[in-house]
């Protein structure tokens, strides 16, 4: 079989994958623009529920798997392509991405394919566990342009570079970002929305 007939094949099975699994996705908020999740401009999806309970995460309120927001993926997509002339990118954190794979991976899909932005995901599972989900695995492959993975340690605690803790792994999926895009991100933000809502994120957010 030709590469490009087993693209082709790939491509195929991740959307029958997604087909199979509801395209509803909970999540704890979208903010349309922000400098301190990832290079340039970008719009940021935080799921909602995490199981993996990692010590001193910093962000425990989008750990419940009953709270947030359901909101269906293709209208998420239709509000990131709202921003597509304000923004270069989606960083998709958490919340864990992979505990709700369909929809997320749908969302990544409808990105990849209908837009030039680019895509980073964060994950608290490790790059072995995530090689052992193999249509998860493989779509990241197809869509992701950083990935970043591994549960967060705050004996390690880093917090800087979109890096939480020293455990954690950095995948260059792409070419379209190198680590020196990564280390110049800011590391805190502070925004108000247009609803008056105060977001502080960044890998090491401001604390009141």
């Amino acid at each position: 079989m030709s590469r490009s007939s087993e693209t082709a094949r790939q491509t195929s099975d991740l959307r029958c994958f997604n087909c199979a699994l509801k395209v509803n996705l909970r999540i704890r908020q979208f903010l349309a623009r922000s400098r301190a999740n990832g290079p340039g401009t970008r719009a940021v999806v935080w799921v909602q529920g995490c199981s993996l309970d990692c010590a001193g995460c910093f962000n425990p309120e989008t750990h419940a798997l009953d709270r947030g927001e359901t909101i269906r993926v293709e209208n998420l997509f239709q509000r990131i392509v709202a921003e597509t002339n304000l923004i270069e990118g989606v960083t998709i954190s958490g919340g864990e991405p992979l505990q709700q794979p369909g929809p997320v991976i749908e969302l990544l899909r409808l990105i990849k394919e209908n837009t030039l932005l680019s895509i980073i995901l964060f994950t608290g599972f490790q790059t072995d566990e995530i090689a052992k989900l193999n249509q998860v695995n493989q779509a990241l492959l197809c869509y992701v342009d950083v990935l970043i993975a591994g549960r967060y340690d705050q004996s390690q605690r880093v917090a800087q570079g979109l890096i939480g803790s020293s455990n954690k792994t950095l995948r260059f999926l792409t070419q379209r970002y190198h680590l020196t895009d990564l280390e110049a991100v800011p590391p805190a933000e502070i925004i108000l929305t247009p609803e008056g809502e105060v977001v502080m994120s960044g890998i090491d957010p401001v604390k009141w």
